[in-house]
């Protein structure tokens, strides 16, 4: 992406050369590896804290059952994905560079617009998420801190904007780099800090069900009493929605592959670290969400390290809740690497003669062996207000648990299900009301039901929060 998208060779001698790919681009240097790391740094992110919560509402027959179907839908919609990031023949045939762009080549149309504006939205949701979660965890580190001090008698409430502020300085220092293949190394950090968190989530809720010395919890999730039938209900929707934000990454799934090189097949490479992710992460989910269950029965917190569900040794929470702040400015990075490259692109071919958009000025790095850095005004600007929006919606709506479901439930159907269905049927010419086409559309339907029912649940939620808040005022 960036300017790696942008540079195109006259002479074909060249395009053989080890620099270029068989398209004239700057050539890709992605690995199973890295294309692992970008997934896991995508797919465990805020998520995996609610999990805990979603199975209370669900129990643990349907819990862990639902968990498994969106691994399972996720995983086969996925790589049906991958086989449409070249148009015609998997090894030869014309790439796709971003997942708006496969779907302008296999369906054209409106559906190219529905989609672009699904994904964008989608993505820009997502950036709000995870602001609003990094400061959450931020918040924690200094609650816990205060809580230990007292000996538990302060409740420390506190305001979550100066946490969202300075999660924002972050992350627009960091969208200053131009290109998702030069963030490699922050995708490595951020994946191995997602486990370092979850990895501590999962350790306080063995020690804390072997403190017990029981599994609490019931079979048909949160009891009637605690809550009444109609909460019950919205709740079960909404963790519907929860559990489907957890396996949120199709969206960027194309962008990945275009930083894999090749050969072998991008698809080939792609399906394999696919497979390994989703496996990684349904264990990590299964192991945190359930142990997380079993600690808390009925009260499991709306957010595993935050919800103050454990408040010793508060040492360890404290890494914990630094490696998720650590973890979510990576996968923002990731997330919104697409929108800046889509909105740069669509500048640069508006206005190609403007030097404010497509002038860049290389500026000599200090450290040894690294590139001159390529200031580009327009970039420079353009990603600062994007962060500065987000993070003032953020301050707005700083609902964690209700705005993860709201996601979930957008964007599962249409990105990670019904645009890989309909592009994959298209690609291989599966025809109409054969055996296979009838399944994918089954599967599609379905899924677009649980979409409706995951959505009812969240924006109930959201209704409920706004009766008591004040914009700006928000303590936890």
């Amino acid at each position: 992406m960036g300017e790696n998208h942008r540079v195109f060779i006259d002479n074909p001698s060249l395009n053989d050369s080890q620099c270029f790919d068989d398209d004239g681009r700057l050539k890709r240097t992605g690995t199973f590896w890295t294309a692992s790391a970008h997934i896991i740094t995508a797919v465990i992110g805020s998520g995996v804290l609610s999990l805990a919560w979603a199975i209370a509402q669900l129990g643990w027959i349907a819990g862990p059952a639902v968990m498994l179907l969106f691994s399972i839908i996720t995983f086969y919609t996925s790589c049906l994905l991958t086989d449409c990031y070249r148009t015609g023949d998997p090894v030869s045939g014309k790439r796709n560079y971003t997942y708006t762009q496969a779907v302008g080549s296999l369906l054209g149309g409106y559906k190219v617009k529905v989609c672009g504006f699904i994904q964008y939205v989608n993505l820009f949701g997502v950036s709000i998420g995870y602001t609003i979660a990094a400061s959450i965890s931020m918040m924690a580190i200094k609650r816990s801190n205060c809580f230990h001090n007292s000996g538990g008698k302060n409740p420390c409430h506190m305001s979550s904007s100066p946490y969202m502020m300075m999660f924002g300085v972050a992350e627009i220092l960091l969208s200053q780099i131009p290109d998702f293949d030069q963030i490699w190394w922050l995708s490595i950090l951020a994946a191995v800090m997602s486990f370092t968190y979850s990895g501590i989530g999962l350790a306080l809720g063995i020690a804390k069900v072997i403190g017990i010395g029981t599994f609490r919890g019931s079979l048909t999730g949160i009891s009637l009493g605690t809550v009444t039938p109609a909460q019950k209900i919205w709740r079960s929707f909404r963790a519907l929605g929860d559990i489907a934000f957890a396996y949120s990454f199709s969206m960027i799934l194309i962008e990945i592959q275009d930083t894999v090189k090749s050969p072998p097949a991008e698809a080939k490479t792609m399906k394999k670290a696919t497979k390994l992710s989703i496996a990684i992460t349904t264990a990590f989910y299964m192991l945190c969400g359930c142990m997380g269950y079993a600690s808390f029965g009925d009260f499991a917190p709306d957010n595993l390290l935050t919800g103050f569900g454990f408040y010793n040794p508060f040492w360890l929470l404290d890494i914990a809740n630094a490696a998720i702040v650590i973890h979510l400015v990576g996968a923002y990075q990731v997330f919104c690497q697409p929108i800046f490259t889509f909105v740069e692109k669509w500048a640069s071919q508006r206005w190609p003669e403007s030097k404010t958009i497509t002038k860049e000025l290389k500026i000599p790095m200090p450290i040894r062996g690294f590139r001159p850095y390529k200031l580009n005004l327009f970039r420079s600007v353009w990603r600062t207000a994007f962060v500065m929006l987000t993070t003032v919606i953020s301050m707005l709506l700083p609902f964690f648990g209700d705005v993860v479901g709201i996601l979930g439930a957008f964007g599962f159907w249409p990105l990670t299900v019904y645009f890989p269905v309909e592009m994959y049927i298209e690609q291989k010419k599966i025809s109409k009301w054969s055996s296979r086409w009838i399944c994918l559309k089954m599967l599609s339907m379905g899924c677009l039901m649980i979409s409706i029912l995951a959505g009812t649940g969240s924006i109930a939620g959201v209704i409920l929060d706004l009766k008591v808040y004040k914009p700006f005022k928000t303590t936890y």
